[in-house]
């Protein structure tokens, strides 16, 4: 019941009050994490797999002592954790911004969605970077916390939460981090396996096509080089009537991703179908997360 308890409140005070402007706990996560690596780093698996452990560790270390306020700590563990409020805010000014005919604040607010070089983006670019970044981060950043949470309580869901800003971090396919961030990228990817394929079930669910959905879900998720990000960016794509996929520009380097779906590329009115899918999503997830931490509960009593 405390889990339950914890992970509604943490939702609840996600919708509301969204991440803190200063001292979020998981930019300081970020700077530990940053600082070890510079005393850790060394291009190999096995020093970037230890980089990995420690970090991730930690994080599981602090959720422990919070989950020994009960439901308080699972509620500042989920809010910490959560960045759904976050996402649908930044997607909706960057719409705003492009109405506007303001490309330039447009691609300011691209770095807080996603890694790609906003130099190289032009409107059209800017959309489909959101639209995506916006369908892989309602996984990352909504769904699987909560589904973190309901699992494993506090500790669970920092963990999680320490295992995705490490991926973030070093988890790019560039000279640097090629070997070292391996282990991060690849913990990051089986982390995310049910909670992508949740979202994207809820995606389907959620959104207003319903068959076009589950058809390039099924049809066109292999083709991405993700094994989650294909799942829910051909569900979006699917739900919005829209193609995703291309070739995308990051710093240093351009991947020539896969297309996903079928119809136009995504303009701001699709940027804004999805942040509203992306709160719909963010929304189904909590009430499962709720359910699956009831049902441990009730599990447990019935073993007892």
């Amino acid at each position: 019941m405390r889990t339950a308890a914890g992970i509604a409140v943490g939702a609840l005070a996600d919708s509301v009050i969204g991440d803190p402007l200063r001292w979020h706990p998981v930019a300081g996560f970020g700077r530990l994490a940053a600082a070890l690596e510079r005393r850790a780093y060394a291009p190999t698996r096995v020093r970037g797999a230890a980089f990995t452990a420690i970090c991730v560790g930690m994080a599981a270390l602090a959720g422990g002592v919070l989950g020994r306020l009960g439901a308080l700590g699972v509620a500042v563990a989920t809010w910490t954790a959560l960045g759904g409020r976050s996402l649908a805010d930044v997607g909706a000014a960057l719409a705003d911004a492009l109405d506007a005919g303001d490309i330039e604040s447009a691609r300011a607010l691209v770095p807080s969605l996603c890694g790609r070089d906003p130099a190289a983006l032009d409107e059209g670019g800017i959309c489909r970077a959101a639209v995506e970044s916006i369908a892989e981060n309602t996984s990352d950043a909504a769904v699987a916390p909560l589904l973190a949470a309901a699992v494993a309580g506090a500790p669970g869901v920092l963990a999680y939460r320490a295992i995705n800003t490490l991926d973030a971090m070093v988890g790019y396919r560039t000279d640097r981090y090629r070997e070292f961030g391996w282990a991060s990228a690849r913990l990051d990817d089986v982390a995310n396996y049910l909670p992508a394929r949740l979202t994207g079930g809820l995606a389907v669910v959620c959104g207003s096509r319903a068959g076009a959905a589950v058809h390039t879900w099924r049809r066109d998720a292999r083709r991405h080089p993700s094994p989650n990000a294909g799942v829910v960016e051909a569900a979006f794509a699917g739900s919005l009537g829209i193609a995703l996929g291309g070739a995308t520009a990051y710093h240093g380097y351009v991947e020539d991703r896969p297309v996903l779906g079928e119809g136009p590329g995504p303009g701001v009115a699709d940027l804004r179908a999805a942040v509203r899918l992306s709160r719909r999503v963010r929304a189904g997830a909590t009430v499962i997360a709720v359910v699956v931490a009831l049902s441990r509960v009730r599990s447990g009593r019935r073993a007892c």
